[in-house]
């Protein structure tokens, strides 16, 4: 059976050269007799693998030595409770802007640790469009402003982000190594991996070093940032294979080029499809295009009642996960790093011939 291509949200599609480096390696790890996965987190050999992990995941995004990178458990999720726990007070105030379903998950698991003031919110406009940040108001004294620069659901997203009066958090689970970042103009950046980077179980961190030791006294060890840097991602085992399959990305990564070149590609991915919808009179996107996500494309058929249809003649084609989320509903083409040009093209093409047949 051949590969088929996966636009799902997440666990998403894998570099295929990745993927074969992987299982080449996988019962013989390095000449050791031994696969990654068996051999323990403190040998010489795991260390110089997850410090090179780092490195090159510094490399790739600019990362200054100010900021420190940790490599976790618990995906992005775990953030929403971590961040305010880490930045905030449960006197303190953190400004939150509400551009969609996981923005909407953040604000409510911060509520739980600090006051949360919503800076912007495009609620009102049914998330048609990212809240631009000339328009974002800060509340006195606040820890941070959280954002979720590419929201996988709604398909929108922040173009560019200016330098802030306070501290930017930002989720960048479904953005990151996408496209070019200014890393200066956050001081945190949290997400997890199962979509640019790796396997589902790992998350990452980049976090300005001067915002460490002022967490509040009721945050988990496992869960504070100065003790998980501390211990350089291991104050306990970590998630071994995915930190190790992170690592081959990021080398896959700087053999195409890096992330200028991959945001190339992916601007170019997304142009196709964006046109081969706007230019339909059977296809739609609601979100404005200014704030258009590149990684992930939501689109509805003229007709509801033929989304079944779609999916079940889509997935019989080799195009699988393309059902939207049930929030929002029609169809959604993530197509991060890993989904080749000829994986969109093949979309198009499907699309092209279903409407066709069936308008």
């Amino acid at each position: 059976m051949g590969r088929k291509f996966n636009f799902g949200a997440g666990p998403a599609t894998m570099p295929l050269a990745v993927l074969q480096e992987v299982k080449d390696e996988l019962f013989d790890w390095k000449g050791l007799g031994l696969s990654v996965m068996e051999i323990s987190h403190r040998s010489d050999e795991f260390q110089e693998m997850a410090k090179e992990a780092e490195s090159d995941f510094r490399d790739l995004l600019s990362i200054p030595d100010s900021y420190g990178v940790l490599f976790m458990h618990g995906g992005a999720t775990l953030h929403n409770a971590m961040v305010p726990l880490n930045l905030a007070s449960a006197e303190g105030t953190a400004d939150y802007v509400h551009s969609g379903h996981w923005a909407a998950r953040s604000i409510k698991e911060a509520k739980r640790y600090t006051n949360v003031n919503i800076a912007a919110s495009s609620e009102e406009e049914e998330f048609t469009f990212f809240p631009q940040q000339d328009n974002w108001d800060f509340s006195d004294n606040s820890k941070y402003v959280h954002i979720t620069p590419n929201e996988t659901i709604g398909g929108l997203c922040l173009k560019e982000l200016k330098p802030s009066t306070i501290p930017v958090v930002a989720d960048y689970s479904s953005g990151i190594l996408s496209e070019p970042i200014n890393i200066n103009n956050f001081s945190l950046i949290y997400g997890g991996a199962q979509k640019n980077i790796g396997p589902a179980g790992l998350g990452f961190t980049i976090i300005k070093k001067d915002l460490l030791d002022q967490a509040q006294d009721i945050t988990p060890t496992m869960l504070n940032y100065s003790t998980m840097l501390e211990g350089e991602s291991m104050y306990n085992t970590p998630p071994t294979f995915a930190w190790y399959f992170a690592g081959k990305v990021f080398k896959w990564l700087k053999s195409v080029g890096g992330v200028k070149a991959m945001g190339e590609i992916n601007n170019k991915k997304a142009k196709k499809l964006y046109s081969f919808i706007d230019e339909s009179n059977f296809y739609s996107n609601n979100i404005q295009e200014s704030c258009r996500s590149i990684m992930n494309i939501p689109f509805l058929l003229g007709d509801d009642g033929l989304n079944k249809k779609f999916l079940e003649e889509s997935e019989q084609a080799g195009l699988l996960a393309l059902k939207g989320h049930r929030s929002v509903g029609g169809m959604r083409a993530s197509i991060y790093n890993a989904m080749p040009e000829e994986g969109v093209d093949a979309l198009i093409e499907f699309m092209a011939n279903f409407s066709n047949k069936e308008a």
